[in-house]
């Protein structure tokens, strides 16, 4: 039997063809982030899955650049979705969001934010004007100005309706 042949009976041609192959596309492992709240009281329920904070609730969720304020906040772990609600402040990267009840939805990176009646949501945004480039002093990142800012899910993107 000649080489090859004799390689081609015992697998080696088709190993060597698998090595050479890319591997496929892996799913991303997730991580478990920590999302610190601060409250005066606080109270868990394990078989329904909710953490209820009440009293100068403070909400601190880095992987997301997020910190919030409220009189109260409820998480639903089964869910994956924080209701915050009570003259509620929310700063991310630099944005803020005012209402009375927000809710966030960790997963999608979307919120619903509502007013008291006959009052509005507020939203501040840090909008890159292109019109006016300008470069920040540093003394580190490209040409002596400010890195970008790594791109994080935002509780402000836009949404499809």
């Amino acid at each position: 039997m000649g080489a090859s042949l004799m390689a081609a009976a015992m697998g080696i041609g088709q190993v060597s063809q698998a090595i050479a192959q890319p591997a496929p596309p892996t799913e991303p492992v997730p991580v478990r982030q920590p999302m610190t709240v601060i409250s005066d009281v606080q109270e868990a329920n394990s078989i329904a899955g909710i953490v209820t904070a009440r009293g100068n609730v403070q909400v601190d969720y880095p992987a997301r650049m997020l910190k919030a304020t409220a009189a109260q906040a409820q998480y639903f772990s089964n869910e994956r979705r924080l209701v915050m609600s009570g003259d509620v402040f929310v700063l991310q990267d630099g944005n803020s969001l005012r209402a009375e009840t927000v809710t966030y939805y960790v997963d999608e990176g979307r919120s619903i934010a509502l007013p008291l009646p006959n009052r509005q949501v507020e939203s501040v945004y840090l909008v890159l004007d292109t019109t006016t480039p300008t470069v920040l002093p540093s003394s580190s990142g490209p040409a002596g100005g400010l890195p970008a800012a790594p791109a994080v899910p935002s509780l402000f993107a836009p949404t499809a309706p």
